[in-house]
């Protein structure tokens, strides 16, 4: 491999989302090999002080880089977490010898920037069956379980906990202030989250049974929302399908596993033509995040809460990434 195939490969894997587009990674190629780290001076102390979702979101870039490999032509095995003196150091990926892609290699390769987060509502319309069964089995092949939330009692509970979370967030200064310093008014800016990329009405007031983020709350005028036409038809409720995804284990490698699963079952949700964004705000507490296991019954650790569906022609738009050079140097 030289330097031009692997700037390719880390152009990719950098297209992966993380938390507030952090993109809390670092690369390193040298022959064959390509070792990922995580960012610490990319941590968010508020949001996220375990680093756990700065792991994950370091674990979709390696699938990444995985998936685009593989669409060049590269077998590659994975050793993750193989230093134990060295915790920055997640993965180094080697490429292991020739293969001949097919339609799914491209399919999913293409996928890498074709995805972007979606926080806008989703049509009316419902993600077939076989779509879920599908990405619980692509989860299932890195030991992470998909779960379904359904049902009345399930959908009521994880509402309850995911609004909880998000009253708590907006009482908390340092999460504020830490929100405030990831967003960015800047169109070209590589990094953060753009303010055109979210949703610029609150969350509250969105017909929707679940409550995405809400990245601007800091800066709104306060204005009570007008009232609605009392002749109009009432508007519809978006109801997407809600993914929960976890692992056995909750330490460094449950967390990196989780992430290489939802790379992978991202790209596969981007082939099959819908969207996703992340319900993350019930996991961001401790004591949300317990609740949220022991309600649900779950055997194992909530890793992503995650929305799906088709998504509008009115898309918002992708995030920037920073450039390869930043990210990426070469070895020995």
């Amino acid at each position: 491999m030289d330097q031009q195939e692997w700037t390719r490969v880390v152009e990719a894997a950098t297209r992966a989302p993380s938390i507030h587009n952090t993109q809390p990674w670092r690369f390193t190629a040298s022959g064959d090999r390509l070792a990922v780290r995580t960012d610490p001076g990319r941590a968010l102390q508020a949001l996220d002080p375990s680093g756990r979702q700065r792991v994950v979101s370091c674990g979709v870039a390696v699938e990444f880089a995985v998936v685009a490999l593989a669409a060049a032509g590269h077998d590659t095995a994975v050793e993750e977490l193989p230093d134990p003196a060295d915790p920055d150091l997640l993965a180094v990926l080697t490429v292991t010898g020739g293969r001949t892609p097919d339609d799914a290699d491209r399919a999913l390769a293409d996928a890498i920037g074709a995805r972007h987060t979606e926080r806008a509502p989703f049509l009316p319309q419902a993600v077939p069956a076989e779509v879920v069964d599908r990405l619980q089995a692509t989860a299932g092949g890195f030991r992470v379980w998909v779960k379904r939330i359904s049902g009345e009692d399930e959908e009521v509970t994880t509402t309850f906990l995911l609004s909880r979370a998000e009253e708590v967030e907006q009482r908390e200064p340092e999460y504020l202030a830490e929100l405030q310093r990831w967003m960015r008014t800047d169109p070209a800016a590589p990094d953060g989250i753009p303010v055109g990329a979210v949703p610029g009405e609150d969350p509250a007031t969105r017909p929707s049974n679940w409550l995405v983020r809400d990245f601007v709350v800091g800066s709104r005028t306060g204005e009570r929302p007008r009232d609605l036409d009392p002749d109009a038809p009432p508007p519809d409720v978006e109801r997407p399908t809600v993914l929960l995804l976890g692992t056995d284990g909750d330490d460094r490698q449950a967390w990196l596993t989780a992430g290489r699963a939802l790379g992978r079952v991202l790209l596969e949700v981007t082939a099959a033509g819908l969207a996703a964004s992340p319900l993350t705000q019930a996991l961001d507490w401790p004591a949300t995040r317990a609740q949220l296991r022991s309600r649900l019954s779950l055997v194992g650790h909530p890793q992503m809460l995650m929305r799906l569906g088709y998504p509008s022609g009115d898309r918002s738009p992708s995030t920037n990434r920073r450039p390869v050079a930043e990210v990426l140097t070469f070895g020995g």
